[in-house]
């Protein structure tokens, strides 16, 4: 039995589709891209100053 099989898709619950792994559709892989676009997941973690990001991307130190 494969990995795929097993676990349904985390969008539908359906079963998942190797060629959307791991989801079972195109609609599901776009539906879970969506939430990451409108901060519907979040990584744990204090919130960041986005000054200090952008002058650690270039290089610069505090």
């Amino acid at each position: 039995m494969s990995t795929s099989a097993s676990k349904p898709c985390p969008i539908c619950r359906k079963p998942r589709s190797e060629q959307f792994h791991p989801f079972c559709s195109q609609r599901c892989k776009d539906r879970d891209l969506a939430r990451w676009f409108s901060d519907s997941y979040a990584v744990p973690g204090p919130p960041a100053d986005p000054e200090v990001v952008a002058s650690n991307d270039w290089g610069e130190q505090d």
